[in-house]
């Protein structure tokens, strides 16, 4: 089954810490310095927060597949839209290998479609700000040349 993902840029990660894991009744499943990880299952999301220099507010948004199986389906579905597709393969981000692609909607809000497929000790290949695609500027996480408003 699939999971909803969110990932939130915030001010004061402390205070944030404190805030969800009141909100969803749980500590958070994964904890770094600068990111954490509750992976729910009522509601089923798996909702991250980090503070890496961005601007507060929701980083991206994703589906997670469970399975090779469920993978495959959600790349089909992003074949079908109109609108340019990150593949980025095989990756580490977040402190997970993964296998992900990315899409832009219409406003420009960035959708991660992933399988997880392991742990990382490391935030991502990148350095904090910077992304495989875009260079230095831009985070492991931040996939705008996906998006609608970009040339």
């Amino acid at each position: 089954m699939k999971r909803l993902h969110v990932h939130m840029t915030v001010k004061d990660l402390e205070e944030s810490l404190r805030f969800y894991a009141h909100l969803f009744a749980a500590e958070p499943t994964v904890r770094k310095a600068d990111y954490a990880k509750w992976m729910l299952e009522d509601p089923r999301v798996n909702f991250a927060i980090s503070q890496r220099g961005l601007e507060p507010g929701v980083q991206e948004l994703g589906i997670q597949a469970e399975n090779r199986e469920e993978l495959h389906e959600l790349y089909s579905r992003l074949r079908r839209i109109d609108q340019p597709v990150l593949e980025e393969a095989e990756t580490i981000c977040c402190y997970a290998q993964s296998e992900k692609s990315w899409i832009g909607d219409p406003q420009g809000q960035q959708w991660e479609i992933f399988l997880t497929t392991g742990t990382s000790a490391d935030y991502g290949r990148n350095a904090p700000g910077s992304d495989p695609v875009k260079g230095p500027e831009s985070s492991c996480c931040e996939a705008s040349c996906c998006s609608s408003k970009t040339p």
